[in-house]
């Protein structure tokens, strides 16, 4: 079965920080791994030390693996759950946000260890 990662950057609503990481680590990752095709899900914050200089606009990255012979079809069930019982969404979440999704096209290296 084909897999891919999403990749989702995130910010919260300024002075909801604290409602914001409640809700996105107790209930939005496990709404969306309820959804069938979505296996795991991971939640980073920027760190200050970057390659190269900013502006950082985004705080949050949260990247799901997903694993689906239909991505369309996976994309579309997660979006008729939003803002339903199934999937509440939290004003803390920030109207800014943007997803992509990938699949790899390459196995995974690593470094060799001397």
């Amino acid at each position: 079965m084909p897999e891919y990662t999403m990749v989702i950057f995130t910010n919260p609503t300024k002075g909801m920080e604290a409602e914001f990481d409640e809700w996105y680590v107790s209930q939005h990752l496990p709404d969306v791994l309820k959804v069938p095709g979505f296996k795991a899900g991971q939640r980073f914050e920027l760190v200050s030390e970057q390659l190269k200089d900013g502006p950082h606009p985004w705080r949050f990255m949260t990247v799901f693996d997903i694993e689906t012979d239909d991505l369309k079809a996976t994309f579309d069930a997660l979006k008729s759950r939003v803002n339903t019982p199934e999937m509440p969404m939290s004003p803390s979440l920030s109207e800014q946000r943007i997803s992509y999704s990938f699949r790899a096209v390459t196995p995974k290296l690593k470094a060799e260890q001397s």
